[in-house]
């Protein structure tokens, strides 16, 4: 599942790893979307809808969200919203 990007009223404003359901990769995607898009959207209030599943043999571990990522999701004013599913492609 995508990562989506919404504005506050639930307007969807982008997306990235398009047909990806491996959390630390989303977030990974999602670090690099910011990234790229992040000086462009003003402060306010923004959200950020990852929706995961476990990976097959997972026994921990998973995404990092960094500190650089944490500084930009407060200076822009962007949530984000972990959902998780039950394997909803074959693992």
């Amino acid at each position: 599942m995508p990562v989506y990007i919404y504005k506050d009223n639930w307007d969807k404003i982008g997306e990235c790893a398009v047909e990806e359901w491996e959390l630390p990769t989303q977030i990974d995607e999602l670090e690099q979307w910011l990234n790229v898009n992040h000086q462009s959207l003003p402060k306010g209030k923004y959200h950020a809808d990852i929706g995961f599943q476990v990976r097959k043999g997972a026994t921990g571990g998973g995404g990092v969200i960094s500190i650089a990522m944490i500084k930009i999701l407060n200076d822009i004013g962007m949530e984000i919203y972990l959902s998780e599913y039950n394997s909803p492609v074959p693992l």
